[in-house]
């Protein structure tokens, strides 16, 4: 079985995310298996600093360390406001670092999130 990995890129120019856009859709004209790749991409480092907050995190690793469970379960076993974990959960569905199934219960699918994060370009004198 493929590890899933959510790949986060902080810095990165717009062009490398569209080069491997095409990459893949060659390899998939071609006939070609190509493997799952998952990614997000942030501006720069506060943009991805507001999203994954270390309370996000927190609730990433509790659903990592527990499996599959519900907004109510999660907000328990991290001692948590429901009403807070609730945002915080729906934040990462939008980002795509947490997945809600048909029966309300969410989980971190990934074995991995990778985070690279590049430098801004150093300016001009």
């Amino acid at each position: 079985m493929t590890k899933r990995i959510l790949n986060v890129k902080v810095g990165e120019p717009l062009t490398a995310s569209l080069a491997l856009a095409s990459k893949t859709m060659e390899a998939l004209e071609q006939g070609k298996p190509v493997a799952p790749y998952f990614g997000i991409g942030f501006a720069d480092v506060g943009q991805l600093f507001a999203v994954f907050t270390p309370k996000r995190w927190d609730l990433l690793a509790a659903l990592r360390e527990a499996g599959p469970m519900t907004i109510a379960e999660l907000a328990r076993c991290v001692r948590r406001d429901y009403k807070n974990v609730h945002r915080d959960v729906e934040k990462l569905i939008e980002w795509q670092a947490v997945e809600k199934d048909d029966r309300g219960r969410i989980s971190a699918p990934y074995d991995e999130i990778v985070v690279d994060v590049r430098l801004p370009q150093k300016r001009a004198a």
